[in-house]
């Protein structure tokens, strides 16, 4: 087996910051209320003194526009199972760990061509998603763990360089007990033991006697001594995720950050179980105001983020925001498997048609879902029952005749007749006809005409009629493009 561990240093700051770029407002994280100390602080509020361990007075007192905010463990851990949901496209093992992720991926090296490669596509996904995180690589899940605790982005894959890299690590990574942590740490320190080697070297019984069992089960497992089973994480089936923002955003624009990164999650998600999306909806949380809804429908599914976002960016440019928004949640109500395909040479008709699916999908979110359809032929001779509204792409077996114009009026119109010829401000000339439609008679709706196609000198051609009835009766109906 082989684990790659996910540490995540700055969880407890990501949850809240995340939503906005770097070059956001300063921002750090209370950790010990009894304390009032910083725990971890973002580069902004480094940048003007501010670090981990300093009390929160002093934080506030050198950087006045400081935002702090208490740790929040039920938002960090409702983040990482976001993060292993989004982790399932790379391996179906996933665990979770207090502060990041483990996956098991020695089935996984051979589809991603490769640990170092495995490796750049999690690291630049996790960038993606606003989290900064560790990566390291070993045969236990301990061992993993430790590492990347340390720091070390490194891939060991054999038990000796394991045992090697182990045994240079402080001891105190190890997880200590709550309640005498601390003191076994301290005195751990004063008999010179700083390190795992350090520790590996004295005699294991005199160890547990005065220290207990935990610590030398740990080094058991994390050296693989001693299994080490793990619970993998289960996926939800459906997708919702939501990210806080650290300010209130005004301008639909400033949430499309924001959008990106949820959108990344959701391509994850898709990923891990082989599907696509085929509507989604963003929904905007704002103070005093119901939430804000933006629906996006796909014309076929897809998991592609660009495609994805790019017909979200055309929603929100025609929102227009009640109040300022807080924070924002992505859900995907309809998905569908992605269908597989072999490439061809030459592009036949289901190509083409997927060529034109984004197009109308990007039409629709510019323009309204009710603005963007076809036209469908239909089994009847009157030109005006011939066709009807459809989906966009949408299969049918008759075609538009040649000798009948795509332009139909809404109604016909009456044209004056002069010596039995037409007129639309001059003579029209007739070139072809007549066609004879005589239908409808099953259906209370009965017409008798004889049409012609007629052209001015030098003008467009339309398509006229004459009642078969009364003859003299002219009707202009369509015009040719």
């Amino acid at each position: 087996m082989l684990w790659l561990s996910l540490h995540l240093p700055q969880l407890p700051l990501e949850i809240f910051t995340r939503g906005t770029e770097a070059c956001g407002p300063a921002v750090a994280v209370e950790g010990d209320r009894q304390r009032a100390q910083v725990r971890v602080a973002n580069r902004p509020a480094e940048k003007l003194g501010v670090h981990a361990g300093m009390t929160i007075a002093a934080a506030q007192a050198l950087a006045s526009e400081l935002q702090v905010f208490p740790r929040d463990p039920q938002k960090e851990a409702a983040a990482l199972a976001r993060l292993a949901t989004w982790a399932g496209q790379f391996t179906s093992h996933v665990s979770l760990e207090p502060d990041g992720l483990l996956l098991e991926i020695a089935g996984s090296l051979r589809l991603f061509g490769g640990v170092e490669r495995l490796l750049e596509k999690v690291r630049k996904g996790v960038r993606r998603l606003g989290y900064h995180a560790i990566l390291a690589v070993a045969p236990t899940p301990l061992g993993a763990t430790l590492l990347a605790r340390a720091g070390d982005t490194v891939v060991v894959a054999d038990h000796a360089q394991l045992v090697e890299r182990l045994s240079r690590l402080p001891i105190v990574l190890l997880d200590m007990p709550p309640d005498s942590g601390r003191a076994h740490a301290d005195m751990l320190e004063a008999m010179g033991i700083l390190t795992l080697g350090d520790y590996l070297a004295l005699p294991r019984a005199g160890l547990k006697r005065r220290f207990g069992g935990d610590l030398p089960d740990q080094l058991d497992r994390a050296l693989g001594s001693v299994p080490d089973p793990r619970e993998y994480f289960e996926p939800p089936a459906q997708f919702a995720s939501r990210l806080e923002l650290p300010a209130e955003v005004h301008e639909t624009t400033a949430l499309l950050f924001a959008a990106r990164r949820l959108i990344a999650e959701l391509e994850g998600f898709l990923r891990g179980r082989g599907v696509g999306v085929q509507q989604f909806h963003l929904d905007l949380d704002h103070a005093d105001h119901s939430a804000t809804r933006i629906t996006v429908g796909l014309a076929s599914s897809s998991r592609d983020s660009q495609r994805l976002l790019g017909l979200l960016r055309e929603r929100l440019e025609r929102v227009t925001l009640p109040q300022p928004v807080r924070g924002i949640v992505l859900a995907a109500e309809r998905t569908a498997p992605c269908q597989a395909r072999n490439l061809d040479l030459f592009p036949d008709a289901r190509q083409e048609a997927e060529n034109v699916a984004p197009l109308v999908e990007r039409l629709r979110a510019r323009l309204g879902d009710g603005m963007v359809h076809s036209l469908e032929c239909v089994a009847d001779h009157r030109p005006e029952r011939a066709m009807r509204v459809a989906e966009p792409g949408a299969a049918y077996e008759a075609g538009f005749s040649a000798s009948r114009p795509l332009w139909l009026l809404p109604q016909p119109r009456p044209l004056p007749c002069r010596n039995g010829v037409p007129h639309l401000g001059v003579p029209l000339i007739l070139r072809q006809g007549p066609e004879r439609i005589e239908s409808g008679w099953w259906d209370g709706r009965p017409v008798a005409r004889d049409y012609f196609v007629a052209e001015a000198v030098g003008g467009p051609r339309y398509w006229v009629y004459r009642e078969a009835v009364e003859a003299e009766r002219w009707f202009l109906h369509g015009i040719f493009s």
